[in-house]
């Protein structure tokens, strides 16, 4: 079984990085999902493919997998560039603009 290591990117409904800082260590799914006849509802026998662990360090989340003796694989996180504006929101209602503020 080869796992996955991997750094979560951010949610892209937020601003915010949270979650983001840890190491995820993600088992793959065993068996297909079947569709439950009765309630229509997506289901499987595979409990492990529901396992996410987390680790502070990418080295202890191998270190993890290695004591183990699980196959893995390492998805190196893309960095960003940071979006930062020198004076934030609050430029905006600032008195010392260079140009009037409209809608």
């Amino acid at each position: 079984m080869r796992v996955r290591i991997y750094q979560p990117s951010r949610n892209v409904m937020q601003s915010g990085t949270a979650r983001t800082k840890d190491w995820v260590v993600e088992f793959p799914p065993a068996d297909k999902r079947h569709i439950d006849p009765l309630m229509g509802w997506t289901s499987s026998h595979d409990t492990q493919s529901q396992v996410r662990m987390f680790f502070a360090t990418r080295e202890e989340a191998e270190a993890y997998a290695q004591e183990n003796g699980l196959d893995y694989t390492v998805k190196e996180p893309t960095r960003r560039a940071p979006n930062v504006r020198p004076r934030g929101y609050g430029e905006n209602f600032a008195t010392d603009r260079k140009g009037p503020w409209t809608h």
